[in-house]
């Protein structure tokens, strides 16, 4: 019975997302892709044990449920935070993999050690969690090259739901062709659905390195199609809240 209950609630959850999506078609809508970010602040030697987790347990088990992992640090500071994307294809599979995890007993078996070595003794604070669906523009994430050695992940608030789907629309109608341009190059971008900093987006681009991303973000600026979007008063006041962190992808990352 629970488990009726649980596919009849994913369902639904999907009906509502395909009502809401706006000028994307109904089947477009049901195959966005769905993002959880974890920030996780880690304790005073935490780093070590933690990444062996997510590398050597905690993503394998995702694999198997079909969800693809990007593992990341803060790109000056290495031991502080680590940032964990996991992608699932829709919302049924998020669903899914939430429950199946626990009950996968290769990672039960193999999870057991850090689990019992960690409650007592934690190896880190908390992690925050944002749960997020694609954009329109970009229902699927658009994988890295392989020379990528830098990332940027921005989230940004709005001041009232009704602005934050303004932006939204501001990223699929008119910023992300202006993205493709310059050579700020797309990984995902997120509608966060819950997480902290609401109402927001959050999203993900890679570069080749630093230099590279400070060269192309200043043609961003400067760039006259830029220019004339920000100016337009369907866009005023749609982001009034920005953070935005440089990341380096850690050795075990799948993008």
């Amino acid at each position: 019975m629970c488990k009726r209950l649980n596919l009849a609630i994913a369902a639904a959850i999907i009906m509502v997302f395909g009502a809401c999506s706006g000028s994307a078609s109904k089947e477009s809508a049901s195959v966005k892709e769905i993002y959880e970010w974890r920030i996780y602040t880690l304790k005073d030697n935490g780093a070590e044990p933690l990444d062996s987790f997510f590398k050597e347990t905690l993503i394998p088990a995702y694999n198997r449920q079909g969800v693809t992992v990007g593992a990341f640090k803060l790109y000056r500071e290495t031991d502080s935070v680590r940032y964990l994307l996991l992608v699932y294809p829709d919302i049924a599979s998020y669903h899914k993999a939430k429950h199946e995890i626990w009950n996968d007993g290769v990672f039960m078996k193999a999870a057991r050690p850090f689990y019992d070595r960690t409650a007592p003794n934690p190896v880190y604070l908390e992690f925050e969690t944002l749960l997020c669906e694609a954009f329109d523009k970009i229902p699927k994430m658009r994988i890295p090259d392989k020379n990528r050695t830098l990332f940027e992940l921005r989230h940004y608030k709005s001041p009232n739901e009704e602005a934050n789907q303004r932006k939204i629309k501001m990223f699929n109608v008119d910023e992300i062709a202006v993205f493709d341009k310059v050579g700020i190059n797309s990984v995902c971008y997120g509608e966060v659905l819950a997480g902290i900093r609401m109402p927001s987006v959050i999203y993900l681009t890679w570069y080749k390195d630093e230099p590279t991303r400070n060269a192309v973000w200043g043609e961003f600026v400067k760039h006259p199609d830029w220019l004339s979007i920000k100016g337009m008063t369907d866009y005023a006041y749609t982001a009034t809240d920005n953070k935005n962190r440089l990341l380096s992808p850690m050795s075990y990352s799948q993008f």
